[in-house]
This record gives C-alpha cells, sequence and structure tokens, in this order.
C-alpha cells in the first residue's frame, strides 16, 4: 500500500505528514504511532521521539507561535487595529461637532467661534443646550442600535456558522462606514442636520461584525488559548485607538474625518480581498444538512403566518442557547450588569468630562492614549499570565473589581488627575469581555461558535441600550444637586459592577477555568458520555427552524 499524504488533526493543521499503516513521518523526519497523539493534537511526551520532542513541543504550547501562524487570527487582529484607528480618531471630535451644529440649527448660536472655544464656565446658554441635545441623541442611538443588536446578532452568529464569517463580516465592515461619511458631510454643509450621522451610527447594530471576528478566532485557536486570544484582538483594538486620537492634535476636524473615512474604507478593501474564509466547508454542509432536515420535518404544508411566527421567533429561539445551563446563566447576569455600565462609560464618559472638567482635543488625545498604551499592554501581555495563574473566575472576579473602584473614582473625581488615574485602572477592565467570550465557547460544540458569540453580544446589546439611559437618568435628578451632583451616575455604576462582581464569585471553577476543565475532558474522554451537546441534540433542543 503506497503512502498518502494528509494532515494531522489538530490545533494547528499544517505539519505535512506521511502515513504508513499506524505509523506517522512528517516533514521534519520523526516516526511515531498516530493513536498517541494527546486528544488537543500535540505529541504525547510518553510516546514521542527524543531527538524533536522539546522542539515539537515547544512549538505546539507556544501560543503567540500558535496565533501568527494560524489563518485568519493575524489578519483579523491587523484588521480590527486598522478599524479602531479609523473610527477612534472621530470618536474625540464628534461631540465638538455636532454639540455646535445642535447649537446653531436649535437654539440660535450664531458666533464666528465653535462652542469647543468656550471653557465649561464660560460657555454660552446655547452650546450648553446643545451639549445636552448631543448627549440625548447619543443615548437615543445607543438604544436604537443595541435593540438591533439585540435582535439581530443571535440570528447573524448561526448564519455564520452555516454561511462562513467573511460575508457577514465584509457587510458589517460596510455599515461602519455609513457614520464616518456623514461626519464629514456635516462639515461640509452648515444646513444638515446631525440627526443623519446618529441613524447612520445606529444601523451598525444590525450586524455587528466584531461578535463575528471573535468566531473567527475560535475556528482555529484550540480553547485553552482563546481567552488570551480574544485578548490579542482586544489589544490590536487598544493600539488604534492609542494612536488615533493624536489625529487631532496635528489636523483639522475635517482633515481627520476625511482620514478616519480613507482608513475605514481601507478596511472595507482589506477585508475583501485579504481576510481569508476560517469555517471549514465541510462544517457549513454539516450545519446546513440539519437545517435541511429541520425543514424536512416541517412538512410543505406550513402557512404562510406559521413562516412569520418562525421567523419573528427565531431571535429568541437563539438567544436561549444562554439558558441552557447554570454556568451560562451566571455568565449572562454578570455580563448585562458589566455591559450596562461599560458602554455608558464609553458613551457618555467624553461628554462629561468635556463639560465638566474642560477637556480639550489634547486632553482627549491623552485620554486615549493612556487607554489605548495601556490597555495593549494588559491585554496582550498580562491577560495570559493572569489566566495562567488565576484562572479565569478569578481574572474576571479581579477585572470588575477595578471596575467599581474606577467608577467611584469617575463621580467622586474634582480634577483631571483623579480622571486620567480611572482611566489607567479602567484597562484592567478590559480582560473580562475575552474572558467571558473564552469560557463561553470552550462550553460549546465546535458547530455552535458563532451562535454563542452571538447571543452573548445579543445581551450585552440590550445591557448597552439600558445601561446609557439608566446613567443618563440618574445624572438628571441629580446634575443640580451639590457634590458629587452630576458625578452620581458614575457612583451608581460602581454599584452596578459590584453585583457583577458577586456574580462572578459565584461561577463554578470546574467549568470556568480552562485548565480544570480540560482535566476533566482528559479523565473523561474515554467516556461513552460526550462533555459537549452534539451540533444535531443542540440545534434539534433548542433551534428547532430555520430562517
Amino acid at each position: 500500500m503506497p503512502p498518502q499524504q494528509t494532515c494531522i488533526t489538530g490545533p494547528r493543521p499544517n505539519i505535512t505528514e506521511e502515513v504508513t499503516d499506524d505509523h506517522v513521518r512528517n516533514t521534519d523526519g520523526d516516526d511515531y504511532i498516530r493513536p498517541q497523539l494527546t486528544l488537543d493534537g500535540a505529541l504525547d511526551p510518553l510516546v514521542a521521539p527524543r531527538g524533536k520532542l522539546r522542539t515539537s513541543l515547544l512549538r505546539r504550547e507556544s501560543f503567540l507561535m500558535e496565533f501568527a501562524t494560524s489563518r485568519g487570527p493575524p489578519q483579523v487582529v491587523a484588521l480590527c487595529m486598522l478599524l479602531a484607528l479609523a473610527l477612534g480618531s472621530t470618536i474625540g471630535i464628534v461631540p465638538a461637532v455636532v454639540t455646535d451644529r445642535y447649537a446653531r440649527l436649535n437654539h440660535g448660536y450664531s458666533d464666528s467661534y465653535d462652542c469647543s472655544h468656550y471653557h465649561s464656565n464660560q460657555k454660552p446658554e446655547a452650546c450648553v443646550a446643545g451639549n445636552n441635545d448631543a448627549q440625548n441623541a447619543s443615548a437615543l442611538t445607543s438604544l436604537v442600535s443595541n435593540l438591533l443588536t439585540f435582535v439581530t446578532s443571535s440570528v447573524i452568529g448561526s448564519l455564520s456558522d452555516e454561511y462562513g464569517r467573511k460575508g457577514i463580516l465584509v457587510l458589517g465592515i460596510f455599515l461602519s462606514l455609513l457614520g464616518p461619511t456623514c461626519v464629514v458631510l456635516l462639515q461640509l454643509f452648515d444646513e444638515m442636520t446631525p440627526t443623519w450621522y446618529y441613524v447612520a451610527s445606529g444601523s451598525t447594530g444590525l450586524v455587528n461584525w466584531f461578535a463575528v471576528a471573535l468566531s473567527v478566532l475560535s475556528d482555529v485557536i484550540p480553547p485553552k488559548w482563546r481567552a488570551p486570544s480574544f485578548g490579542l484582538l482586544l489589544a490590536g483594538f487598544s493600539l488604534g485607538f492609542a494612536l488615533s486620537p493624536l489625529f487631532a492634535i496635528l489636523f483639522s476636524h475635517l482633515a481627520v474625518s476625511i482620514l478616519s473615512l480613507a482608513l475605514l474604507f481601507g478596511g472595507f478593501i482589506f477585508s475583501i480581498f485579504v481576510l481569508p474564509e476560517t469555517l471549514s466547508h465541510e462544517r457549513m454542509q454539516a450545519f446546513q444538512q440539519v437545517r435541511r432536515q429541520q425543514v424536512l420535518a416541517r412538512g410543505p404544508n406550513e402557512t404562510f403566518l406559521k413562516k412569520v411566527i418562525r421567523v419573528l421567533v427565531r431571535p429568541v429561539k437563539e438567544i436561549s442557547i444562554l439558558n441552557r445551563n447554570r454556568l451560562f446563566r451566571l455568565l449572562s447576569t454578570l455580563a448585562f450588569f458589566s455591559g450596562m455600565v461599560s458602554t455608558a462609560d464609553h458613551s457618555l464618559l467624553l461628554y462629561y468630562v468635556e463639560d465638566q472638567f474642560d477637556f480639550g482635543d489634547r486632553d482627549i488625545a491623552i485620554m486615549f492614549l493612556i487607554m489605548g498604551v495601556l490597555g495593549m499592554f494588559v491585554q496582550g501581555v498580562l491577560l495570559k499570565p493572569m489566566n495562567d495563574f488565576f484562572g479565569e473566575r478569578r481574572v474576571i472576579i479581579i477585572a470588575f473589581l477595578f471596575g467599581t473602584l474606577t467608577n467611584l473614582l469617575y463621580g467622586l473625581a474634582t480634577n483631571k488627575g483623579t480622571i486620567f488615574v480611572a482611566l489607567g485602572m479602567s484597562v484592567f477592565i478590559g480582560v473580562s469581555f475575552p474572558t467571558i467570550s473564552a469560557i463561553k465557547s470552550n462550553n460549546v460544540n465546535e458547530s455552535e461558535q458563532g451562535r454563542i458569540q452571538g447571543a452573548l453580544y445579543s445581551l450585552s446589546a440590550l445591557a448597552s441600550a439600558v445601561g446609557p439611559l439608566s446613567l443618563r437618568a440618574v445624572y438628571n435628578m441629580t446634575k443640580n444637586d451639590s457634590y458629587p451632583g452630576p458625578g452620581i451616575m458614575f457612583v451608581f455604576a460602581a454599584v452596578l459592577y459590584f453585583v457583577a462582581v458577586l456574580c462572578a464569585i459565584a461561577l463554578p471553577r470546574n467549568e470556568a477555568n480552562s485548565s480544570e476543565r480540560h482535566k476533566d475532558t482528559f479523565i473523561h474522554s474515554s467516556s461513552e458520555e460526550p462533555l459537549l451537546p452534539s451540533s444535531s441534540e443542540s440545534y434539534g433542543s433548542d433551534s428547532s427552524f430555520s430562517p
């Protein structure tokens, strides 16, 4: 029997091997027996050849080598970095642009100076009213965008399991082009209302491309390295955001807006021609076969009304995966409370510091530089050692404790220095998201990676819709009170983070920590009882429908 060429199944299926009966010779010249591979595809140290055992194990165990040589993850991180650079460059200028426009259109402001020219205690009443209009519009847009994400994200994730990641990712990036385009047009046409910008920004909630990007990593990265790989993805974002506000110091608002649009268009082209499809054809076919069986089971006599009802309830069916077990319910609860605060921090903090502490372009650039550089260090360098040393459960607890303290400092701050200290501490909150995403990814079947990331994003979107409105309601009730006055909304946010801490403490260790989970997997690997539900069982139980 002539030898055939095949590839070993494992986290890095890129070593060509020659198989003769049950013996394997790879391109490095090593002989070993195929059944004596470990569960994750690495060489078993008890039977592997001594000559290159050390090199092979180091190669298998090197997270950075795994990530860098995988097909898809490096391209996704590069894409995220480019998009963060594009979107982040306008974050600092949008409040100033729309505040001035609302002041002129709605409140009769006609001064030759922009509203951003004045300090907080010298601003004309029209500029103060314009800033209030901008904050309300931002909160409402966040509500609409996140409600759209809540309805569509779990369905989009499931569709990416069925038809692939790339096409949906490209569509999401295209929608992200609309907001920056409107920012450019706002500065070119004096009578254009900011409503166009907020409508365009809200439409990005239809397709959340970031959830699909996480599924891209889950397709090719082994479970034990998913949390740090998600962290690297966020580190790429952090690097982009760290550099982006510098443009506002070097260029005019219009020039920065045009540059942002050009970079985003470059990311759109990159996603079309460079980003690979990471979902295998076999997995797509298996998922589609399940869908076809579900269609046949419904029969040809399904009425139009039943079809409409089935389509309308599909988002609820898809997100029901979050109620699968106690672990998912706890993770969903803490993700909800933390999501309420994190989105409110992102959407309202800029307006708050500009209004209360006279933050200008330079201050905002320093603000994003602190968050970007430290965020990149924490996500890209510290997250993996933290996971190895503390375990995922304790990492989440630590992250939310930092969230509690950070928001307390925001609310009680009396000067810029305290805000900057709080911003430096806030980067540790960011390790919670990749860790929660990894825990859920590690506890579902491979055919459900898109669905679980989409469902998690749907829940986060609901929290993000409620969060800014809740904090704005607290702000409106306390803005005229004595110290801390408007800062009370961030004290309220700290309380929500502390609730998330309590939920994190209740997480079961065996399921939350990947190292313990893998030990359990190894122990039960010979059992007839599967650790995770098969795709047919999963979709038959709580997803018996198709679009």
